[in-house]
This record gives C-alpha cells, sequence and structure tokens, in this order.
C-alpha cells in the first residue's frame, strides 16, 4: 500500500546558537543590531522539524547562498 506524502507540510528550521538578554534590552534594539549567540562560526547546528531536534548539521556557504549539510541523523530518526 503508498502512501502519498505530497501534501504533508513540514516546517525545518536551523538554531545557530541561543542568547539570553533581557526584554528591556531586546525591546531597545533597532535595525542592524547585533546578538551575540552562544555558539561559534564552525560550531554544528542543530536541524529542527515542526520544533523537534531531528538531525545536526555544519553550515555550508558558497557564494551568496547558505546552506545546511547534514551530518548525523539524531536517535529516533536514523
Amino acid at each position: 500500500m503508498a502512501s502519498n506524502v505530497d501534501g504533508v507540510k513540514v516546517e525545518i528550521s536551523v538554531v545557530l546558537g541561543r542568547s539570553v538578554i533581557p526584554m528591556h534590552q531586546l525591546l531597545r534594539m533597532g535595525r542592524g543590531a547585533v546578538i551575540e549567540l552562544d555558539s561559534h562560526q564552525d560550531d554544528p547546528v542543530t536541524i529542527l522539524a515542526n520544533d523537534r531536534a531531528v538531525a545536526k548539521g555544519e553550515i555550508q556557504i558558497q557564494g551568496d547562498k547558505i546552506a545546511v549539510s547534514v551530518v548525523e541523523l539524531l536517535r529516533g530518526y536514523e
């Protein structure tokens, strides 16, 4: 029995890092403000599917394009 998954929508997000800042500081930030993250450029990123971590990846930059390459599927998604 074949199933049709063409109509299933999945939201994919990539977490580059995290930061905790007070709300008043966030509200004062304007366009172009920079928020420092707790990670480095070469650290692995977390790939989320519908807000659930499913894989680890690496950022790939080619010209003006940014991509994420999957390097490890997390347990339960292998």
